[in-house]
């Protein structure tokens, strides 16, 4: 006959292992190694997710998906890979890491990421009676090729320099420095997104002087710190206004000059001083609408010569 201890220590024993197998299917709940991942646009991403305490789930639907989409980035149900029901956007893009998952750990990797992968996910698990999720927000960024300053004609305001530059998410900050690292104002800035949602930056900046030396375009990811910068050094003819207005002035002159003598000449024919009539020519050259003329290319002239000078008076 068995003893009353023996009975007493076996049903402690089995009180003791029912109460942890109560214990641990209360605790469980899902985690994931970090909530934010980044990752570039043509690489990979591994979304790893986990039940803890560690907890076999071979037997278990695991999913991953995102608000807002009907159907899931990836299924995992009875063992295998359910494609039929998996987002079509992304399929052949996913692989099933599950190395681990008699401990609990599964991953979901993306490969060939674009910038509609870009937002958070949730990755959940479902079985005997058991169900969890755990989000992560995955970042996806994108850093420009080429940055390009454009350096337009200069004019009576200065010089107008532009910089340009594409193929950024998101959407990247932007501004002018000059050789001593300080920012400058910008003129204009525009950006522009296209159909794969790269963004297309440009700004502007009105130069008056050569005092800022080199001019620095820089422009940076928000996300990851990555900046490029492109500069230039302008040469100080551009800034010369002296030389600029006297263009100007050349180029009014030439236009009127040039509209002067063809009414003249076509008068001049009309007229009949082509018979060499002197008489006739300098009562052409004295007739109002050629004073009315030569009256006009006076005073542009002069408002010409004297405007500018006025203004660097002020």
């Amino acid at each position: 006959m068995m003893k009353p201890e023996f009975f007493c220590f076996s049903g402690f024993c089995v009180y003791f292992l029912f109460l942890q197998v109560v214990v641990s299917s209360e605790k469980l709940r899902v985690t994931t190694p970090t909530r934010h991942l980044l990752a570039r646009v043509g690489g990979q991403a591994e979304l790893s997710c986990q039940v803890i305490p560690p907890h076999s789930v071979m037997h278990m639907e695991v999913r991953w998906f995102r608000s807002g989409h009907s159907q899931p980035v990836y299924l995992y149900r009875g063992g295998h890979k359910m494609s039929e029901e998996a987002a079509p956007e992304y399929a052949n893009r996913t692989e099933f890491v599950k190395e681990a998952i008699g401990e609990g750990k599964v991953s979901l990797r993306i490969h060939n990421i674009n910038i509609l992968d870009d937002g958070p996910y949730q990755c959940s698990f479902n079985g005997s009676g058991f169900i969890d999720a755990a989000i992560m927000n995955l970042n996806v960024t994108a850093v420009g090729l080429e940055t390009e300053i454009h350096v337009q004609a200069p004019d009576a305001d200065g010089v107008m320099v532009e910089c340009n530059s594409g193929g950024w998410f998101p959407r990247p900050q932007m501004e002018w420095r000059d050789s001593k690292g300080a920012t400058l104002p910008h003129s204009l800035k525009s950006y522009s997104q296209d159909e794969a949602r790269f963004f297309y930056m440009k700004m502007t900046l009105l130069l008056t002087n050569m005092s800022h030396g080199s001019i620095i375009c820089c422009i940076f990811n928000p996300v990851t710190g990555e900046e490029k910068q492109t500069s230039i050094i302008l040469a100080n003819e551009l800034f010369n206004r002296d030389r600029i207005w006297m263009e100007s002035l050349a180029s009014i002159v030439w236009i009127m000059l040039s509209v002067y003598i063809l009414y003249i000449i076509c008068f001049y024919w009309r007229t009949g001083c082509a018979s060499g009539c002197l008489s006739k020519c300098f009562c052409v050259v004295t007739s109002w609408p050629v004073q009315i003329v030569h009256l006009l290319f006076c005073t542009g002239t002069f408002f010409a010569i004297y405007l500018p000078h006025r203004s660097r008076g002020k």
